[in-house]
């Protein structure tokens, strides 16, 4: 199979985060199979999707991952131009969801394992694609947990988010939590027989935005956009009409933190507000959804050496989104990003990558595999 053949049936696999992704699983797994790599799946606690580990090579060798996310973000956003589960081809443009981030990087590594396979090679590379990674990277921690089981320790991981394949060597690192409170409906002319959930709500929302603002006064690193860590509250629900006194609102909050800062900590004076809701006899809930430390592999590391001599390209400091690279390396693994596609067209309608792009990703690792041979 082609690389655009490949992303087409990776497109039509319907994968969106926090969906069962057993028909994804199988089609890799069966391809992959085929052409004679050890393939392992890594199921997560949902009980229905799981992460996919394949080795091409001696797995009782140090070699390199390649790392992906096999679930997208929904497609509901208006402005599609197409149909976003059907992959339309415009010239050198793809268009589909998930073409982008990052279905590309993974037709490009599946394209690539013909290849590996017919290679002598003495060090394996591995495959490790994650699940839910959009709803802050919760499949990959099984799979990483597991690694020691699977393979001998990894010298290294490349992350293929789109990077117009330009290795990037940092980025923060997240939290997200949600707050839960519970009131006493009722209607809206006797709020003094009911508890209104969503102004008890209100105390942890100045909470999030004063912590907010005083983020904008440092620390900095010049090397992120912003240069400060952030915090926002980026989901708030609750009520049921306007005359019932609503007995329930959530708030999830998130919090993005330059390197060296403990993105947990920024929560703190939220999680405060939460514990002082209770300190009054208010019903309150706090509990973290996602998490994954920053990214920051030194300029001088072999694996940047390595990536700009793959790409002809410098790789970047870094970067304000986040990757499942920072996990890999918090397990002890060198971990760099670098895929084809471009972040900007990521999550908006028509999503698309560049053929060329793909075709230049493939190329890189078939070459890291001919480092490997010998």
């Amino acid at each position: 199979m082609t690389i655009v053949e490949i992303l087409d049936r990776l497109v039509s696999l319907y994968s969106v985060v926090g969906t069962p992704n057993g028909e994804i699983v199988g089609w890799i797994s069966d391809y992959l199979k085929s052409h004679g790599a050890k393939v392992s799946l890594v199921p997560g606690p949902e009980g229905d999707r799981a992460n996919l580990f394949a080795t091409v090579g001696p797995a009782d060798k140090a070699g390199f991952i390649l790392s992906g996310h096999m679930d997208v973000v929904p497609a509901g956003e208006p402005g599609w131009t197409s149909n976003p589960f059907k992959l339309r081809v415009q010239g050198e443009r793809l268009y589909g969801r998930g073409t982008a981030d990052m279905k590309g990087f993974l037709a490009a590594a599946l394209a690539a394992v013909p290849a590996l396979a017919k290679m002598r090679l003495s060090r394996p590379i591995h495959l490790a694609f994650s699940y839910d990674e959009e709803a802050g990277a919760r499949g990959v921690p099984h799979l990483i947990a597991r690694l020691s089981d699977l393979c001998a320790k990894p010298s290294a991981a490349i992350i293929g988010e789109p990077s117009n394949m330009q290795g990037i060597r940092g980025h923060k690192g997240k939290v997200a939590a949600r707050a839960i409170v519970k009131g006493t409906a009722g209607h809206s002319s006797r709020p003094d027989l009911g508890v209104n959930a969503i102004h008890a709500m209100a105390e942890v929302l100045n909470a999030v935005i004063r912590q907010a603002e005083s983020l904008t006064e440092g620390p900095f690193n010049p090397a992120f956009e912003p240069p400060y860590s952030s915090l926002q509250a980026g989901v708030v629900s609750g009520g049921q009409a306007i005359n019932i006194i609503p007995d329930r609102c959530v708030i999830e909050v998130e919090a993005r933190a330059v390197y060296g800062v403990d993105p947990a900590e920024l929560l703190a004076p939220i999680k405060a507000a939460v514990d002082g809701l209770r300190a009054k006899g208010i019903q309150a809930e706090w509990a973290q959804m996602s998490a994954y430390p920053a990214l920051l592999l030194p300029e001088d590391a072999p694996l940047a050496r390595l990536v700009q001599d793959l790409t002809g390209k410098e790789p970047l400091p870094a970067v304000s989104y986040g990757t499942e690279a920072g996990l890999y390396q918090g397990a002890g693994i060198d971990a760099i990003i670098c895929g084809p596609g471009d972040i900007r067209h990521a999550h908006e309608p028509d999503e698309f990558i560049l053929a060329s792009d793909l075709v230049a990703c493939r190329r890189m690792i078939e070459t890291l595999g001919e480092r490997c041979i010998g």
